[in-house]
C-alpha cells in the first residue's frame, strides 16, 4: 500500500450497502463499522483490552474536550493520543464542531472561527478551521475532521444555508492548513445542509471539488424526525465518491444504523451504547431492555440468551439489577461491555450479509425481530 490512508471497496450489495476496508497507519478497519466514543481519551468504563475483546477496531476521541483537558500540547509531548491512552488501533477525532454548537450562548461563531467559553471554568478559547486541524495533528489521530458549523434541527432555512456555506469555506481552509510532514493523517470533509436536498447537494459538490480522504454527513441526529433523517440518507451518500469512506456522524440507534448501511453508509459513532448502559438500558435483538424493572429481581437468565458477550455468558439479570440499584461500578462496566458487544456484533453481521448479497433480507429480519417476531438474521 503506497499511501498510509486508503479505502478499499470490497463488495456492494444489490441494495447499495457496502463492505470495505479503511487502511490507516495504525491498522485496517473493516466496514461497515461502529466506532465506540471515547470523548476524553477513554471509552467510559472500558479498558483498551476489553474494547478489543468486544471487537472494537477504531475509537473516536474529541478535539474540543482534549483541547481543554489535558491540552493537546501535553498529549503530544507524551507521545500522542495512541500512547497516552494505550490504544494501538486507529483513532478518529471529531473536530469539536458539534460540542461548540451545543454550547449555545457560550459560543460566538464568526468567519474566523469559534470563540467559546469553556464549560469547565468559563475561560475563553478560540478554535479556527486551521488550528482545529493542527490540534488533531498534534493529538496524532489517524482520521481528522474539518471544523464545521452544525445548526439545530429547527433552524430557519437561511440559518442552515449560512452554516453550510461557512462549513464549506472552513473545509477549504482546514485542508490548506495540513502539515505536509504529517500526511499519514487522513482529513474528512463534513457535508451540511440539514434536511434540505439542494443545500446537501451544494455542500457535497463543494467538498468533492476540494478533495478529501473521506466524507462525513453531519447535521443529522440533532432533533429531526427519523423519517426526515432517512429522507436525507436516501440520496446524500450517493452524492459522495464511491472510492472514499462515508461516515454518518452521531448515529445512532441500531435500527438507524442498519437502515443507513442499506443507503450506502460505512462508518458510525454514537454515545448511546455506553451512556444508556450507565442508565440501565441494554440493547438486544428484541429491542432495548431495562435492567431496573422489578421483574428482573429474581431472574436467573442472561440479558440475551443469543448473545455471546462475557456479561450474558456469566451473569444473570438478577445480578446485574442488584449491581445497578446499588450503583456498583462493576454493573456499569458489565452493561457497557454488553452494549458495545451488541453494536459491534451487529456491524459484523451486516458485513457478512453484504458479502453474501443478502442485505435486504437481513434488514427485514432485523426489523421483524425488533417488532417482537421470531426472526433469524
Amino acid at each position: 500500500m503506497s499511501d498510509p490512508f486508503s479505502f478499499e471497496l470490497v463488495a456492494t450489495d444489490p441494495c447499495g450497502a457496502r463492505m470495505g476496508k479503511v487502511h490507516t497507519a495504525h491498522g485496517t478497519v473493516e466496514t461497515p463499522i461502529f466506532m465506540p466514543v471515547g470523548t476524553q481519551g477513554t471509552v467510559k468504563a472500558m479498558t483498551p483490552g476489553e474494547l478489543k475483546g468486544v471487537g472494537a477496531q477504531i475509537v473516536l476521541a474529541n478535539t474540543y474536550h482534549l483541547f481543554l483537558r489535558p491540552g493537546h500540547e501535553i498529549v503530544g509531548r507524551l507521545g500522542g493520543l495512541h500512547r497516552f491512552m494505550n490504544w494501538d488501533r486507529p483513532i478518529l477525532t471529531d473536530s469539536g464542531g458539534f460540542q461548540i454548537f451545543s454550547l449555545g450562548a457560550l459560543c460566538k461563531i464568526s468567519e474566523e472561527g469559534a470563540l467559546f467559553r469553556s464549560h469547565i471554568d468559563g475561560s475563553k478559547h478560540f478554535l479556527s478551521p486551521e488550528n482545529a486541524v493542527s490540534v488533531q495533528e498534534t493529538l496524532g489521530s489517524d482520521i481528522m475532521m474539518q471544523l464545521d458549523e452544525c445548526p439545530p434541527a429547527d433552524a430557519r432555512l437561511s440559518q442552515v444555508e449560512s452554516a453550510m456555506a461557512l462549513s464549506l469555506r472552513w473545509a477549504g481552509r482546514g485542508k490548506s492548513a495540513r502539515d505536509p510532514e504529517k500526511s499519514n493523517r487522513a482529513l474528512f470533509g463534513i457535508m451540511q445542509g440539514g434536511i434540505h436536498e439542494g443545500l446537501r447537494r451544494e455542500s457535497a459538490f463543494g467538498l468533492v471539488d476540494l478533495g478529501f480522504d473521506g466524507y462525513a454527513m453531519g447535521g443529522l441526529s440533532v432533533g429531526e424526525s427519523r423519517e426526515a433523517m432517512l429522507g436525507v440518507l436516501s440520496y446524500a451518500p450517493h452524492l459522495l465518491p464511491l472510492d472514499k469512506p462515508r461516515y454518518l456522524m452521531g448515529v445512532g440507534k441500531p435500527e438507524d444504523i442498519v437502515d443507513a448501511v442499506a443507503c450506502g453508509v460505512d462508518m458510525f459513532d454514537c454515545v448511546l451504547p455506553t451512556r444508556n448502559a450507565r442508565n440501565g438500558q441494554l440493547f438486544t435483538r428484541q429491542g432495548p431492555f431495562n435492567i431496573k424493572r422489578a421483574e428482573n429481581r429474581e431472574d436467573a437468565g442472561p440479558v440475551d440468551r443469543r448473545c455471546g458477550c462475557e456479561t450474558c455468558r456469566h451473569y444473570s439479570r438478577a445480578y446485574l439489577r442488584h449491581l445497578y440499584v446499588n450503583r456498583e461500578i462493576l454493573g456499569l462496566r458489565l452493561m457497557t461491555l454488553h452494549n458495545l458487544f451488541y453494536y459491534l456484533d451487529l456491524a459484523h453481521a451486516m458485513k457478512e450479509a453484504i458479502g453474501q448479497g443478502r442485505f435486504i433480507s437481513f434488514q427485514k429480519a432485523f426489523h421483524r425481530a425488533l417488532a417482537g417476531e421470531e426472526a433469524e438474521y
